[in-house]
């Protein structure tokens, strides 16, 4: 705070000067007045004349009446002049003239620290440290609502409503995203991004690919047609609706944008090898007609999900030696009780398969759910209840036979 203040002043002396300085630097010469001058003047015109008189040039008669001419115009020039101050010493219109920067530097520094106070907010300057942070959980809900709050006086702040459903959907609040997103008005006829954000969030409010779904990715696509994000959907979606070649098509043009060597290009390339070898099994055994053999491969193919686990960048180094990932499936209907539990040890990434060998009861199989909801957590103890000091990530609701699921453990059980 003192740090602050300091700075301030120096910065409001220094503008005071440059304010103020052009008014002081006058010259003492410059102090003279009018009447000064032109006395100077007339003394050198009357010394013209004697000179025109004594060499002939100018008539007695002509110097009288010159000389007459030049002592009424001084004395009128005298008369609205005001009198000079003594010798050494500034005309008084000189004096008012320095008064005057003096009360504009001295309104200058007063008023700013009063509209500071009034208007300014000097708490700002140090703010409050939150459990430790500078931002928690409860301020960003608190921020978001205000945003929120603000946005409904403003209907056509389109670009705001934007960023509130990218906050929502941030803070895995999909349904207030959903809504925020079909708030952003013209912005989602010329934005790919939006329109991939928005189906995006629509997937995952509505658990699965629905047509409205497909409809913006088709329309994102159509603007931008090597979009990554909306070629990696739209390859997903047809890939869980057996369209193989179309998936294979959208996830090639997908490989081409992304940098050769990394992650998500190994996983991308995977994933058309695997499309690749579905297509052609369908391809034999499938007719025009759909034969009994393809009829029964379907469901060995649809009843299992497959997907992979990461850990958040901020907590790769607290992921404990020896720690058990356990991905958990259970009742998409909100029941708690796990149907099947996928277990392993090693680093991060690590993919999972969940299927009916994974079942907790013969009885209850994972193949006899369309909906499941998986979670992640990396148990320090390899117990099945959870305990403090897990890492874990948010739940998703995934249909039975999707491909690709990506779970992300981002958070630490207290």
């Amino acid at each position: 705070m003192s740090g602050f203040l300091i700075g301030a002043f120096l910065l409001a002396l220094a503008t005071i000067a440059l304010v103020v300085w052009p008014f002081l630097r006058r010259s003492a010469g410059a102090d003279f007045s009018r009447l000064q001058l032109n006395t100077a003047i007339y003394r050198d015109q009357f010394a013209e004349l004697e000179r025109d008189r004594s060499e002939g040039s100018l008539s007695q008669a002509d110097y009288e009446q010159a000389k007459a001419e030049l002592q009424r115009r001084m004395l009128e020039d005298a008369a609205g002049e005001p009198a000079p101050g003594k010798m050494g010493e500034p005309a008084a219109p000189a004096s008012v003239s320095r008064a005057l920067p003096i009360a504009l530097g001295a309104f200058l520094l007063i008023g700013g620290a009063i509209g500071y106070m009034a208007l300014g907010n000097p708490l700002a300057i140090n703010p409050p440290v939150q459990d430790g942070h500078n931002i928690g959980d409860a301020e960003i809900e608190r921020m978001v609502a205000e945003m929120e709050a603000r946005l409904e006086k403003e209907p056509g702040n389109y670009q705001g409503w934007a960023m509130l459903a990218r906050s929502y959907k941030f803070m895995n609040r999909y349904p207030e995203a959903v809504r925020a997103y079909a708030r952003t008005g013209p912005m989602l006829d010329t934005s790919a991004e939006l329109l991939v954000d928005y189906a995006d969030t629509l997937a995952a409010a509505k658990r699965g690919f629905t047509p409205e779904v497909l409809a913006l990715i088709d329309k994102a696509l159509k603007l931008e047609p090597t979009n990554l994000q909306g070629l990696w959907l739209r390859g997903t979606a047809f890939y869980e609706e057996g369209r193989y070649d179309k998936a294979i098509v959208d996830w090639e043009l997908l490989l081409k944008g992304l940098p050769p060597g990394t992650e998500e290009e190994r996983v991308v390339t995977a994933n058309i090898a695997e499309a690749r070898e579905l297509l052609g099994k369908s391809g034999k055994k499938v007719s025009a007609d759909k034969t009994a053999a393809a009829t029964a491969a379907a469901p060995a193919v649809q009843a299992s999900v497959t997907g992979r686990v990461e850990v958040a960048a901020n907590l790769a180094d607290k992921v404990p030696t020896g720690a058990t990932l356990m991905v958990i499936a259970r009742p998409a209907d909100g029941s708690r009780m796990p149907i099947g539990v996928f277990m392993a040890k090693g680093g991060l990434p690590a993919d999972f398969t969940l299927d009916d060998s994974m079942a907790m009861s013969p009885d209850n199989l994972i193949s006899k759910h369309k909906e499941l909801l998986v979670e992640a957590r990396l148990s320090r103890s390899g117990q099945a209840m959870p305990e403090p000091g897990d890492l874990y990530g948010a739940p998703q609701t995934v249909k039975l036979g999707a491909r690709n699921v990506r779970l992300k453990i981002d958070q630490v059980r207290q």
